[in-house]
């Protein structure tokens, strides 16, 4: 009987763990197109020897859109401010 018990256990287990993995990957592919799409993204933009804000800025993906911002912020005398991707944001 307890044999039946632990096998059954390990089995559902087993399961569990794969049923959380699945799930997880989907969180993960997500994200990972989300990066390449495009649209407009939303940028932590951290700034040395002043304040930090949070941006966005279109693009083709979110490379493009990083150095959109960054650009446009040299040009605006910023020069020591790094936007950091957050996420896509819906238009």
């Amino acid at each position: 009987m307890t044999v039946k018990r632990i096998t059954a256990a390990v089995a559902g287990g087993i399961l569990v763990g794969l049923a959380g993995a699945a799930v997880a990957s989907n969180f993960t592919a997500s994200r990972q197109s989300d990066f390449f799409a495009p649209g407009k993204h939303q940028f932590y933009v951290w700034c040395a020897g002043s304040s930090d804000y949070v941006a966005t800025a279109s693009g083709r993906n979110a490379e493009d859109a990083q150095m959109r911002l960054y650009n446009a912020n040299k040009a605006h005398g910023r020069a020591t401010c790094w936007p950091v991707w957050q996420s896509r944001v819906p238009a």
